[in-house]
């Protein structure tokens, strides 16, 4: 048997242990389930995401998708001049 050793914060470890408990496992067991499906798969056994944009950035996505709303500038120096960060 091999032995694995890493490093994580503990609040991490106890929210996981905490988790697992609930579902019946230990953090070992889950560790070497991830390890067995990681394989079984050919890679991660779930499709990894970024965060949930805010609702800010979500309504500037929408802003965007309409090109009259989109401004476009001629240099770096117009751009910051007109966000008012040219000083």
């Amino acid at each position: 048997m091999a032995s694995i050793q890493i490093r994580i914060p503990d609040e991490l470890k106890e929210q996981a242990e905490i988790l697992f408990k609930e579902m019946g496992m230990s953090l070992p067991e889950a560790t070497r389930l991830f390890l067995k499906q990681s394989i079984n798969c050919g890679g991660l056994p779930f499709q990894p995401r970024a965060k949930q944009p805010n609702a800010e950035t979500i309504a500037a996505f929408e802003e965007a998708k309409n090109p009259e709303n989109l401004r476009s500038y001629s240099s770096v120096d117009e751009m910051f001049e007109d966000l008012g960060l040219n000083g």
